[in-house]
């Protein structure tokens, strides 16, 4: 069966059991892509293991044989999210020329690598953007965010260097929140209607750098 157990020997003696490789990973990538369809769907409270169990298409007891309860689920989901959401920060503030570039062409280069990651993780949205997020979660996602605003603080102060730091943090803190705020609109858009929306968020966050120019 797919999900027995392996049982290395090491010195003539059976060492604990483990799970066959490269099986165990596909099933748990499996079991995560599951709970993160779920999670789209139905929320962090209303997702069951038995609901996830079931999208993955396996028994709750399989299940099981890789995670004890929802909390290990959406901590190795969250873990996963975190990975990609540092790789899109990693490509969205790649800017090396940001001072030479329109405040349009900026706003594209920032927000286009991780409006890209939103949208192929649907899950992201019910496990991060919960007012009540569970501390373990929220500590893991603390780091995440600082860097983030960080780096907004940063790319501003490359094109105004005039600005104080005080000014700069409040710039990009409102950048951030704004940016935020539009995520739930633009994904629960439909595809054909969801540029439109992109565009115009882009065009507030746009006018807003070319004001911070002209102050």
């Amino acid at each position: 069966m797919e999900d027995q157990l392996d049982v290395e020997v090491r010195d003539g003696a059976p060492a604990a059991p483990r799970k066959r490789q490269a099986r165990g990973e596909r099933r748990i990538a499996e079991i995560l892509a599951a709970a993160a369809r779920v999670l789209a769907a139905q929320g962090y409270e209303r997702t069951t293991t038995n609901a996830i169990a079931a999208e993955a298409g396996i028994s709750p007891g399989s299940l099981y044989q890789y995670f004890r309860n929802k909390d290990e689920i959406t901590a190795e989901l969250a873990a996963t999210y975190a990975a990609g959401l540092r790789a899109a920060h990693d490509a969205a503030f790649d800017l090396a020329d940001v001072a030479h570039l329109s405040p349009g062409e900026t706003i594209d280069r920032v927000i286009d690598p991780i409006l890209a990651f939103n949208l192929a993780n649907p899950g992201f949205k019910a496990l991060h953007a919960r007012p009540d997020m569970p501390p373990g979660l929220a500590a893991a996602a603390r780091p995440i965010h600082e860097a983030l605003l960080g780096r907004v603080i940063g790319l501003l102060g490359t094109r105004f260097p005039q600005r104080s730091a005080v000014e700069l943090n409040l710039a990009a803190q409102l950048m951030i929140q704004v940016f935020q705020a539009s995520m739930p609109s633009i994904t629960a858009a439909e595809p054909a209607d969801r540029p439109v929306i992109v565009t115009e968020v882009k065009r507030m966050l746009s006018a807003y750098l070319k004001e911070l120019a002209g102050r």
